[in-house]
């Protein structure tokens, strides 16, 4: 798969210094986004879900929660595009665990590890589904 905003080329053992540095700042924007703790993410797990302009850039805007796909795609889309504040108001904690397993597998790798290494929830729900 080719390299992309959304999912960085692996890293090489053999980074230079500018490179690490790019990588270490590209974690660090998902890291300040987090939450405290899951229990925040309240957001919808039903209805139709309508994502605003700066997530939703490119592609659909409006996700119908009833359909696994786009359910997904919209999880998928607010982990890498969303904002602090939109993480709560768009995840639900819920369906975040359930969803998880196949989740980690459509994410970047550095969201993956960002939000495992925060919340062993999603880690051992990981460990759990192999």
């Amino acid at each position: 798969m080719p390299s992309s905003p959304q999912h960085p080329a692996p890293p090489s053992r053999n980074l230079s210094g500018a490179d690490a540095e790019d990588l270490a700042l590209y974690r660090e924007k998902f890291q300040r986004r987090l939450p405290k703790s899951l229990d925040e993410l309240r957001g919808p797990s039903q209805g139709v879900v309508d994502l605003p302009l700066h997530m939703a850039w490119s592609g659909m805007t409006s996700y119908d929660m009833d359909k696994p796909r786009q359910r997904m795609g919209l999880y998928r889309t607010v982990l890498h595009e969303g904002l602090h504040d939109d993480l709560p108001r768009y995840l639900n904690q819920d369906l975040l665990l359930q969803m998880w397993p196949v989740l980690r597998t459509l994410v970047g790798r550095t969201v993956r590890t960002v939000w495992e290494d925060a919340f062993s929830q999603l880690a051992s729900r990981t460990r759990a589904a192999a």
